[in-house]
């Protein structure tokens, strides 16, 4: 066992010696030694119930003969970061994340690790770790929040309190509404119970098969849940003692599964980020353009928030991800999971209960899959869009740019109603190394859509987008304008066109006007200069790579 090297010969009376201080017993001594690395923390709702979970996944590892070691990693709540500066630590906490098990894991040689996360960057985060260390491992992601409820009807984050502020702007709403609805929206513990990020990356880290059937749709408040964890506690240790590694499940072949899985549900646009980042960590590499290859041979069958009326725990009842396998069996590859059961047989085994909520593809909700990789002489090396979350009426438009050099300055201008029918906003320098952190928009998307001009306003950025916008928004546009991208030589009163069936977003100029823009412009100070941040924004790559660290 890897935990030999702390714990046999006699040079380790020593590393014994703590170990025993522990309150582990010679017995334990021989076990197999398993991490188990938390997010828990009081601050994320999605996380404060991690303490039931820890227990039932202790007690699982118990059952199956191994010894648990618990530590902790940190965790960013996005929807409380977003719309101010915090905003741009959430990203690069993932790297952070990363590091830091690989240092306690590696540290200690550990034989095996249970990872025990839920949102956004947070799993992403563990995934790159589990890629990179290659030991046994096993994901349990602590499950969506229930929906909340108003006098009958069900209410969600984004649509009863991010965007309602933008209703109660424009005078649809009272503030004493505003106010009601922010105490009824969120009812407890869970991630945000649509398809965004946190519930789109539980779905791609079950359709990877490091998670057990289930767990992604499983809620946070189930006994099912409870017994998931339990028994991912149990098949760590049988991982571990059968030597099943993480590159072994993960070949490139689960990684197409995963993105075919997310199109069909229509998951959130940082999935692409993330997905690539993590497959990196593999030793594999998924380029921009294999989510659209992808999207557009694979129907949209679910109608989940943002952009549907579904919530995660309609999912939950009509199967989950077991039932999704199933619908799309003959698409998908036949690899091997974490449980020690096929693709194949997991899908033979599933239900699906409601025919609506998962629907067939010739009654699919849409042709082509959540998201459409964009390109043009605007984002030369691309950007996306969450093309599910768009009216028909608008999968092509054509707008006056309305260019902001900050998400600030932006929402400042919505918010005082100076954004009109027919504007496309442009928010630049918030990309990777811009921002730094690459934020997320929500503040401002989610304010269009309450002031009712999703259909009439199109936003563009080198930034990132909640999985709770929609409308004609396309983020990671690359390269950024922090390094000379050419949505850095956008001017007021520009024309960009924007062609989702055709994938082009375009600034209507021609060559030689952009050249010599281009030739005129000089980067920005960078908007940090110590600290975490300013090495961060020196070492970032590219968002159509991933957004990751450059060694």
């Amino acid at each position: 066992m890897r935990s030999d090297k702390i714990k046999k010969g006699i040079e380790r009376a020593g590393a014994r010696s703590l170990l025993y201080a522990t309150g582990i017993s010679r017995e334990d001594m021989a076990k197999p030694f398993i991490g188990v690395v938390t997010s828990r923390t009081d601050l994320i709702p999605g996380h404060i119930h991690m303490p039931r979970l820890e227990r039932f996944i202790e007690r699982g590892i118990a059952a199956g003969g191994g010894v648990p070691f618990f530590f902790g990693v940190p965790g960013i709540c996005d929807g409380i970061a977003m719309g101010h500066t915090g905003m741009r630590y959430s990203l690069a906490s993932r790297e952070l994340i990363a590091d830091m098990i690989e240092c306690i894991m590696k540290a200690h040689q550990l034989d095996g690790l249970v990872c025990l996360t839920n949102c956004d960057k947070i799993t992403p985060g563990m995934l790159m770790a589990v890629g990179r260390l290659n030991v046994p491992a096993i994901v349990v992601t602590a499950g969506p929040m229930l929906s909340g409820n108003l006098r009958g009807r069900r209410l969600s984050l984004v649509k009863d309190t991010f965007e309602a502020v933008g209703r109660c702007k424009k005078g649809d709403i009272s503030l004493e509404e505003l106010s009601t609805l922010e105490m009824c929206a969120c009812p407890g513990a869970g991630s945000c119970q649509g398809l965004y990020t946190a519930n789109s990356m539980a779905c791609v880290t079950e359709a990877l098969g490091l998670s057990m059937p289930g767990c992604a749709s499983a809620l946070a408040v189930s006994a099912k849940k409870d017994r998931i964890a339990q028994e991912s506690g149990e098949k760590i240790v049988n991982l571990v003692k059968r030597n099943v590694l993480p590159r072994t499940i993960c070949r490139k072949e689960a990684f197409e599964n995963a993105i075919k899985i997310d199109m069909a549900l229509g998951g959130s646009t940082n999935t692409v980020l993330h997905i690539i980042a993590v497959a990196k960590e593999f030793g594999i590499d998924i380029p921009l353009e294999m989510f659209d290859r992808i999207s557009r041979s694979t129907p949209h069958i679910t109608n989940i928030l943002p952009a549907g009326e579904h919530f995660m725990e309609d999912l939950e009842s009509a199967g989950g991800i077991p039932a999704i396998m199933k619908r799309m069996k003959n698409q998908l590859n036949d690899v091997m999971t974490v449980s020690g059961k096929n693709i194949s047989q997991i899908a033979n085994e599933a239900q699906i209960l409601d025919e609506n909520v998962i629907r067939d593809y010739k009654n699919a909700y849409h042709a082509e899959g959540g998201i459409a990789v964009l390109k043009g002489n605007l984002a030369p090396e691309g950007c996306v869009i969450k093309q599910t979350a768009v009216s028909e009426s608008v999968m092509k438009f054509k707008g006056k740019a309305r260019v902001f050099d900050s998400e600030e300055s932006a929402m400042q201008d919505i918010m005082a109603g100076k954004i009109k029918k027919g504007d496309c906003v442009v928010i630049r320098y918030e990309g990777p190394k811009g921002g730094p952190g690459m934020r997320e928009m929500l503040s401002p998307t989610a304010a269009i859509v309450g002031m009712g001009l999703s259909n009439d306003v199109a936003l563009i950025t080198d930034g990132r987008f909640s999985g709770g916008t929609q409308g004609p928004c396309i983020g990671h546009i690359s390269p950024e304008a922090q390094v000379g991208g050419p949505l850095a030589i956008v001017q007021d009163g520009d024309t960009i066109v924007i062609d989702i069936p055709a994938r082009k977003l375009a600034l209507d100029l021609n060559d030689a006007e952009i050249k010599a823009r281009l030739e005129k412009w000089k980067a920005p100070e960078p908007k940090e200069r110590e600290g975490y941040l300013a090495r961060y924004a020196k070492a970032v790559g590219s968002a159509s790579e991933g957004a990751v660290l450059k060694a």
